[in-house]
């Protein structure tokens, strides 16, 4: 790289080199890296979980309105993720682009608290029950979803590269207890961030009720700012790894130079020098899956000089490349529906705020209802801790694998809880409406049922596990079939699948409401929990999520072994030098 283009100096060195002579990365860089995922999430999260009643309250929305806006401004926020991750392993790299995010999520969230300052940013004061409250004018809107829209960005640049960035600082494939090391990396960086979820849903959200939008606001911008200077400050320790060239361009020149020689046979099995690959690489072969793909890379006449346009020639490095990306997308596929599981939030709170939530009879105090969500982030938590300890060792004695279990298997148990935690709730509302039921309560939804709210607990433990072995597992897998120029992507890919989630978990809620409304029946899903039949929607899910399970095993059989890939990009990275960015 030129000095005129930048005034950093590239180091080329291996990873053995970067740590024991420039002494950058290790553990000592986790403190970084994960103080700025977990205040971005305590942030986030906590702002999200109060939010209907600041739009309701403040810009005197309906709860419908609400949450809809809500609904997509989550969604958005893991749509941009895979901008984000092709952004940092095509051209900025993961350091520069969680700068960004951070900064962008910085400045939405003080463009946010200034909502709260600022009168002339909302309607009127007015009072709520005498229904003559003034609506937000476009401006109004205008500046709040601009907060909304610039978290999101924020949040894009940051979830997809933080975990990838943290792996890269000590990630070496000559160290024969890599991938343990990895798998303990990944376990206790996601235990920090249910932590944090955990303080959101409790300490931000007291915060706000107890003091006001104000400081309950200012409290989340303040977290950001230290995320910020956390992370900048840990800036000389980290191992930057170059961007590669743009993966995009990549992945559509593979598909134009393969379109181009469809009509070439493919080389014998066993042929040497026919495949273009990159000079000192290890993968001198393209691999039997996807055959139709290796034509990208095809020499055509090997005893004549190469044409190195790679609109006319690919590597076989390209090439491996996308078949990565492609193979891995029936498997991913699959954490859709357990996404869709993950995200009914909703219909839980709307249930607990009919039972009895009170900790100790007798007493004036009571669990908030969206606070029960809580049990499933310590059981996740819990359980991480549990399993990276205490169970891997033992496991890895069983299975001789130092992970204890594949990745696949982590992957399918989480399928699996998610369908035991769909059939729980639909046991438990069963039990809830007929106790309501029996009590009189038919017209009276907001009546409180004769029914603990402990009853909920299960089923959100079971979430939590379920999304402890699933979420690890996907982000594990990606992780170890992508070379380390993915790596982001990889990430970014288990966000766009809470993304979709979102979408295709608001899509069955509207097909079943008009479903079981029809012919002026009561919908399942109606505003009165007593005459609905939120235990059948419940079913609904389970059913999906055990059709889901089923396509999971497809989709693992067709796939194959998960160790080749692995094995595959590790040896390449062991004979290849890394590019390190060095402030």
């Amino acid at each position: 790289m030129e000095k005129k283009e930048s005034n950093l100096e590239i180091v080329k060195t291996n990873y053995e080199e970067i740590s024991s002579e420039k002494k950058l990365g290790g553990f000592k860089t986790m403190p970084f890296i994960i103080a700025n995922e977990s205040l971005e999430k305590v942030a986030s999260v906590g702002l999200n979980a109060n939010m209907i009643l600041y739009l309701k309250n403040e810009y005197h929305l309906t709860n419908a309105s609400g949450a809809t806006i809500l609904f997509w401004w989550g969604a958005i926020s893991n749509f941009t993720p895979i901008f984000g991750a092709f952004l940092a392993d095509s051209y900025l790299g993961r350091f520069y682009v969680i700068a960004l995010g951070t900064f962008i999520s910085l400045i939405g969230l003080v463009a946010l608290w200034l909502t709260t300052i600022l009168k002339e940013a909302r309607p009127n004061p007015c009072k709520l029950e005498l229904g003559n409250c003034l609506k937000p004018n476009i401006g109004q809107f205008a500046f709040l979803f601009t907060s909304f829209a610039l978290m999101s960005i924020g949040a894009g640049g940051i979830r997809p590269c933080s975990l990838a960035f943290g792996a890269d600082q000590f990630d070496n494939p000559n160290n024969p207890n890599n991938g343990r090391l990895l798998q303990s990396f990944f376990n206790w960086y996601y235990a920090t961030v249910g932590v944090s979820v955990l303080i959101s849903v409790t300490v931000i959200v007291y915060i706000q009720t107890q003091f006001g939008w104000v400081i309950g606001f200012a409290v989340p911008t303040g977290l950001m700012f230290l995320a910020t200077i956390f992370f900048l400050l840990g800036s000389t320790i980290f191992i930057k790894i170059k961007a590669n060239k743009s993966l995009f361009t990549n992945f559509v020149q593979v598909i134009v130079v393969a379109w181009k020689n469809k009509h070439l046979a493919l080389p014998p099995v066993d042929s040497n020098g026919w495949y273009h690959h990159d000079k000192g690489s290890t993968i001198t072969f393209p691999t039997h899956k996807l055959r139709f793909l290796n034509k990208a890379c095809i020499i055509r006449n090997p005893e004549k000089d190469l044409d190195t346009n790679p609109w006319n020639l690919c590597t076989i490095q390209q090439v491996e490349e996308f078949k990565s990306l492609l193979k891995v997308l029936p498997i991913w596929s699959t954490g859709i529906m357990i996404a869709v599981t993950l995200s009914q939030h909703a219909f839980p709170v709307l249930q607990a705020n009919t039972m009895d939530r009170h900790l100790i009879k007798g007493h004036n105090f009571q669990i908030p209802a969206s606070s029960y969500s809580a049990f499933g982030v310590i059981t996740l938590t819990l359980w991480l801790a549990l399993y990276d300890r205490v169970l891997v060792p033992w496991i890895s004695r069983v299975t001789r694998k130092p992970r204890g279990l594949s990745f696949k298997q982590r992957m399918g148990l989480g399928l699996l809880l998610s369908c035991a935690a769909q059939a729980v709730a639909a046991l438990v509302e069963r039990e809830r409406r007929s106790r309501a039921l029996k009590q009189g309560l038919t017209d009276h939804p907001l009546s409180q049922v004769d029914m603990s709210a402990t009853w909920l607990v299960p089923q959100h433990c079971l979430t939590g596990l379920a999304e402890a072995f699933n979420a690890i597992g996907q982000i594990e897998f990606y992780y170890s079939q992508f070379p380390k120029s993915m790596a982001s992507i990889g990430v970014a890919l288990f966000s766009l699948g809470m993304g979709f989630g979102n979408l295709v978990g608001s899509l069955i809620v509207e097909i079943v409401d008009h479903a079981s409304s029809r012919k002026g029946k009561v919908s399942w899903v109606s505003n009165n929990l007593n005459l609905g039949h939120y235990d059948y929607y419940y079913w609904v899910l389970c059913l999906l999520s055990i059709g889901n399970f089923l396509y999971f095993i497809l989709c693992a059989w067709a796939y194959g072994s998960d160790e080749d890939n692995r094995i595959i990009w590790e040896e390449d990275q062991a004979e290849k030098k890394g590019e390190i960015v060095m402030l």
